[in-house]
């Protein structure tokens, strides 16, 4: 272990955010008819991802393939960063930023872990200076398949994420802030757990 060194994972979706990246990115991507059409045509897996009456996983899945297969990887990139650059800030709650501050005042690598996609976080993270771990999805041809690259980037596996990159040995303060029963894994890992730390601010 290497005294001072110190490190802070820290949950999106819920924790850092108000609401669920997911769904604000789809109604600014495909516009707010389109969104509820598609949440009309997919309404059991959309209420299941929610309110986490089916495997989380299978109705993500189902979810990113309606609303993303076989769009263009670089257009579709380019509408994320204008999401996270326009839309995601006024979604950040403002006593998360401030810990986030706080952190980095208080020397802390800060890592944003996120089941949702990179790539309408990344510029946000990038802005902060944050590191960033979070699902992948999976392209092919230049297009967007609708599909996961790997795994999933939700409860044990959020740890398996963080192992592969940290080595979490070298640090003598390590601190985790979620919000769900997903994020208890990750919480485990800390020397100081937050749940549900910004919730009503």
């Amino acid at each position: 272990m290497v005294s001072g060194k110190k490190i802070a994972f820290m949950d999106f979706d819920g924790t850092i955010t108000k609401k669920d990246s997911l769904l604000e990115f789809i109604k600014f991507q495909k516009g707010k008819l389109a969104f509820y059409t598609g949440f009309l045509l997919n309404l059991h897996w959309l209420v299941g991802y929610l309110l986490k009456l089916v495997p989380s996983d299978r109705a993500k899945q189902k979810v990113l393939n309606y609303f993303f297969s076989g769009l263009e990887q670089n257009l579709f990139q380019e509408k994320c960063d204008l999401f996270a650059q326009n839309i995601l800030p006024g979604m950040i709650r403002p006593s998360a930023l401030a810990e986030i501050e706080d952190l980095r005042h208080h020397n802390f690598e800060i890592v944003v872990v996120s089941a949702s996609a990179e790539n309408w976080i990344i510029k946000w993270t990038n802005q902060l200076s944050l590191k960033l771990i979070a699902t992948r999805l999976e392209v092919k041809n230049g297009k967007i398949t609708g599909g996961i690259e790997g795994m999933n980037c939700r409860g044990q596996q959020k740890v398996v994420c963080i192992l592969e990159q940290w080595n979490l040995d070298e640090y003598n303060e390590i601190y985790a802030y979620g919000n769900s029963p997903d994020d208890k894994p990750m919480l485990a890992l800390a020397t100081k757990s937050f749940y549900k730390p910004f919730r009503n601010i």
